[in-house]
């Protein structure tokens, strides 16, 4: 049994990670602020002995004793992560700061959530580990990208000069249950439209790629990639079976059974045109590659959105 702390561990994977945690054995905390993360995540693991809730904003120092560090906190849609981008920066580089310090002082292990985002609008496809990038310091995006980037340097510079056993996934474009209304990423967006008949929003002209993992497949392989000795990464997690925008959208259509028409709005500054993961590095070290296909997924979450739906919910 480990003492284990997930920051963000009431976002859609922090909280998912936490009940496989659970499952396992351990003691959990989970250290987030509620910007994006919402309470009913946690609510089913309230009465378990191995579960505390610290509401805390990570760039503020954090004194607890723990074994191992999960650090999932920031906003990762863009709707959330560009409202206050200055707030982003500092989740990414103050807080990344802060939690790795946390690891340095009790000798955890530590894994950082970086993101697909840290390469960009890529000029190489499909993305692997090795790929530098091609990011716009200075555009919409940058607060999360540049941000992201900084906190991997931060974990490399603390592993190899603070000796901190350190670890960084790169997480491609995840979904599942939990997901917010106004989460602002095109499943959650396409989902609710869907279901609510209202016309769904595609922008660009729909051709633009994305590759769909769904959370449970990507808690497995952060979880493998905080067990394996030895393996610092960066690893790529995410779901190689890379589709259109369009494709979606007449998917989530066919799957909700929706009256639901495409509209088509402009593309959004610096959006990336092309996503896809090359997971090889995974595959071999970690032996873990994504199991639930879209279609299952899908169908899941949207039973997770209906449900919600029907209970009243609204933006949270």
């Amino acid at each position: 049994m480990a003492r284990i702390v997930v920051t963000g561990g009431a976002g859609v994977i922090g909280s998912h990670l936490t009940d496989v945690l659970l499952a396992q054995g351990h003691e959990v905390t989970v250290v987030d602020n509620l910007f994006t993360g919402a309470k009913r995540n946690m609510l089913h693991n309230r009465d378990n002995p191995g579960f505390e809730f610290i509401r805390h904003d990570v760039t503020e120092p954090l004194l607890v004793e723990c074994d191992q560090v999960y650090h999932l906190a920031c906003p990762a849609s863009p709707v959330h992560y560009q409202y206050n981008p200055i707030k982003t920066i500092k989740t990414n580089v103050t807080g990344t700061i802060n939690m790795l310090g946390v690891a340095k002082r009790t000798h955890a292990r530590f894994l950082l959530a970086s993101t697909s985002e840290v390469y960009g609008d890529p000029l190489q496809h499909p993305q692997v580990e090795t790929y530098w990038g091609n990011v716009n310091p200075i555009g919409p995006r940058s607060c999360y990208d540049e941000g992201k980037r900084v906190a991997e340097t931060l974990t490399v510079n603390y592993h190899e000069q603070g000796h901190v056993d350190t670890r960084i996934v790169r997480i491609f474009n995840t979904f599942g249950p939990r997901m917010l209304f106004n989460d602002g990423r095109v499943v959650s967006n396409f989902i609710v439209q869907a279901l609510k008949g209202e016309d769904i929003t595609v922008y660009g002209d729909g051709s633009q790629t994305r590759s769909f993992c769904y959370v449970d497949d990507l808690v497995a392989g952060i979880t493998a990639t905080m067990g394996k000795d030895g393996f610092m990464g960066p690893v790529n997690l995410g779901n190689p079976n890379e589709m259109t925008i369009s494709e979606l959208a007449k998917k989530v259509i066919s799957l909700t059974g929706s009256k639901s028409k495409v509209v088509q709005k402009p593309l959004p500054k610096d959006d990336p045109t092309r996503r896809q993961p090359d997971i090889s590095v995974a595959k071999r070290e970690l032996g873990w590659a994504p199991k639930v296909d879209l279609e299952a997924g899908l169908k899941k979450t949207i039973a997770d959105f209906d449900e919600r739906l029907r209970r009243g919910e609204t933006a949270r």
